[in-house]
């Protein structure tokens, strides 16, 4: 039980160690830290996307496409993790909500392109 326990712990600590914040000295700083984060998110999503096109080639409808069972599971991810970083979930889940509901749309896109709808 003991050891449970320890390991629980030092897994959130491992966890929450990626996301340590920086001590800013002043609010410059502290706007220049959220500046270099947003252009971070921007990359990200960009490297998302690019996935999500590759994605439509090895799928063979539109309901594949959709993938509904997918999208549930990275919902649940996502809050999961939201929730573990004491972060709102709700704001997380709506901001991935119109982030998918946006690829999907591409991914459907590219799906058409390949002539395979």
């Amino acid at each position: 039980m003991y050891k449970i326990i320890v390991t629980k712990v030092l897994t959130k600590k491992f966890l929450l160690k990626g996301t340590a914040m920086k001590k800013c000295n002043s609010l410059q700083e502290v706007r220049d830290e959220i500046d270099k984060i947003d252009m971070q998110l921007v990359d990200l999503i960009s490297e998302r996307s690019h996935l999500i096109r590759q994605a439509a080639a090895f799928k063979n409808s539109v309901d594949e496409v959709k993938a509904e069972d997918r999208i549930d599971d990275i919902m649940q991810r996502v809050r999961k993790r939201a929730i573990e970083l004491n972060i709102n979930p709700n704001m997380i889940s709506e901001l991935f909500t119109i982030m998918i509901d946006e690829m999907v749309e591409t991914e459907i896109s590219e799906f058409r392109n390949d002539g395979k709808f």
